[in-house]
């Protein structure tokens, strides 16, 4: 029996569509709409011999995985840095080609499947990136207050609170009623986005009450709610890493390393990988957990440690790794954070030791020497 195997390249409204046999050889090109039931009419007359259908990660891809997989198709998210490498080697870049490869990096099985997290998981991630985008929107019009009105001698300086900030605005720029006017209508909607940043925080707060894992984590030194949901959202499955000391190198939370031969041997900085929204707040709590946190714990302890002979940011980069690792054992186990002694043991005085005897030996000679 012929075996079968497809590859889409997904797009927005259309998708290119290419299906290959066992041997390599083209026997569908076509173009399809990007809707699950769309893509099962069209691979419906290779349903009897279909092993593996390859898409790349995007956008739609969470849609897609879990519509084609009710539908029993067999189907695979690709992870889009081996893709990208895979079809580098394409002298044109267009959707067949790359339709086209992904049918024979499914045919010849050289690829690394995507981890479909669940749709409470993405339910979770909007809500945390809804957030995060309002924070930044609102930074961004403070910002723009700040540098528009430089141009006519008005310097703002450091204010302290939201509302401090509007009224240092207001009085700096009475005296013109154009600028007063311009001003306050970004006022308006700094506090707009205020409003909206502040009702979904209050939201993410609600969710984290209630939920028990979430206040597992935010009993560690340093986690706040944002990071313990944002957290929980990325793993989705615990049990999809085999140990818990992958999760730092999936968050890029682990050195790089760049060897060929024996001449290059290079260790450098953090992968960066995975998601930079996680990476970051854990950096952030391991940062609080360093510097702001009067609780004494062996993890702040073993990361001044770190910090004495390496430096402070390389011992906040090593807790925020060692931080992952810690929740997602909790999560996995189903354990509680354990701070540890409350000090660290002092070292027990040496003992000054006796002064180690040296025996002197003579030289004999004469009679002595020869009754020896």
């Amino acid at each position: 029996m012929v075996e079968y195997f497809a590859g889409l390249d997904v797009a927005t409204v259309e998708s290119a569509l290419c299906v290959v046999d066992d041997k390599g050889d083209v026997v569908l090109e076509t173009k399809v709409a990007s809707d699950p039931a769309s893509i099962a009419f069209a691979l419906h007359p290779f349903a009897g011999g279909l092993r593996r259908i390859g898409h790349e990660a995007g956008s739609l891809s969470p849609w897609l995985q879990r519509e084609l997989k009710v539908m029993g198709l067999p189907v695979h998210c690709l992870e889009t840095r081996h893709v990208r490498a895979a079809l580098d080697a394409q002298r044109n870049k267009t959707d067949r080609h790359d339709a086209l490869g992904l049918a024979q990096m499914m045919r010849t099985g050289w690829f690394k499947s995507v981890h479909i997290k669940s749709e409470a998981s993405y339910r979770l991630r909007l809500l945390i990136s809804n957030r995060r985008n309002l924070k930044r929107k609102f930074l961004d019009l403070e910002n723009a207050i700040r540098h528009s009105i430089k141009a006519f001698g008005i310097k703002i300086g450091a204010v302290s609170g939201r509302l401090g900030f509007d009224a240092k605005v207001r009085e700096l720029t009475a005296y013109d009623p154009v600028l007063t006017t311009l001003c306050d209508a970004m006022l308006r909607a700094r506090a707009a986005l205020w409003a909206e940043y502040t009702r979904l925080h209050k939201l993410v707060v609600q969710v984290t009450l209630k939920d028990e894992l979430c206040q597992r984590f935010m009993a560690i030194p340093g986690v706040g709610p944002v990071t313990a949901l944002a957290f929980k959202s990325a793993v989705d499955d615990p049990s999809r890493f085999r140990r818990a000391r992958n999760v730092g190198a999936h968050f890029g939370l682990t050195p790089k390393r760049w060897q060929s031969g024996t001449s290059i041997d290079f260790t450098g900085r953090i992968s960066k990988a995975g998601e930079g929204e996680v990476r970051t707040l854990l950096y952030e709590a391991a940062s609080c957990l360093m510097t702001r946190s009067r609780e004494s714990c062996s993890l702040k302890r073993w990361g001044q440690a770190i910090a004495k002979r390496a430096g402070h940011k390389k011992a906040v980069v090593a807790v925020a790794r060692r931080l992952s690792v810690i929740m997602l054992a909790m999560w996995r186990d189903g354990t509680y954070f354990e701070p540890g002694n409350p000090e660290a043991p002092p070292r027990r005085p040496r003992k000054a030791s006796a002064p180690r005897r040296v025996m002197k030996t003579k030289t004999l000679s004469g009679p002595k020497a020869a009754r020896a």
